[in-house]
């Protein structure tokens, strides 16, 4: 059987156990017709690049599919009639990916940066500028419109 990848994009006021459900419906219609859904990763809420149906972001759903191009027909048909899902991607490869996909492996490694730089960037101290010298206009400010006296009629 052929080899997919697909990516579903679900509105953003869709709860987090709605996409669950969705997944699983998904699921099901892809094993009832005889295929089998290798790896379903859930991406989380993501913002997009540009508004789709007035949505600035969506949760964002992975599936690993080896399924008749039938089963996936029928996914994609009623993932185009549902209202919750906002667009859809499939790519047929030739081989499908072991372990966490790309975008799981770069939220870990975020994390782990996050945590490795602790609270350095607070922005409260900039050590790193060093003492700035004063300038002689801080010390002799001329006065400007505002400051002077208002003239007397």
């Amino acid at each position: 059987m052929p080899l997919y990848e697909h990516v579903f994009l679900a509105r953003q006021d869709v709860s987090t156990q709605q996409v669950d459900e969705l997944t699983a419906q998904f699921k099901g219609v892809i094993e009832g017709l005889g295929g089998k859904v290798t790896k379903a990763e859930y991406w989380g809420m993501k913002s997009l690049t540009f508004r789709i149906r007035k949505n600035r972001k969506a949760h964002f759903t992975l599936f690993n599919i080896d399924a008749p191009p039938a089963a996936l027909a029928e996914v994609q048909r009623q993932q185009h009639i549902n209202e919750d899902i906002l667009r859809s991607l499939t790519v047929r490869v030739e081989e499908l990916e072991e372990g966490p996909s790309a975008m799981m492996r770069k939220v870990d490694r975020d994390r782990e940066r996050d945590e490795r730089r602790g609270d350095r960037f607070d922005r409260g101290d900039r050590f790193d500028r060093g003492d700035r010298p004063r300038r002689d206009r801080d010390e002799e400010r001329r006065p400007r419109d505002d400051d002077a006296p208002a003239a007397q009629e």
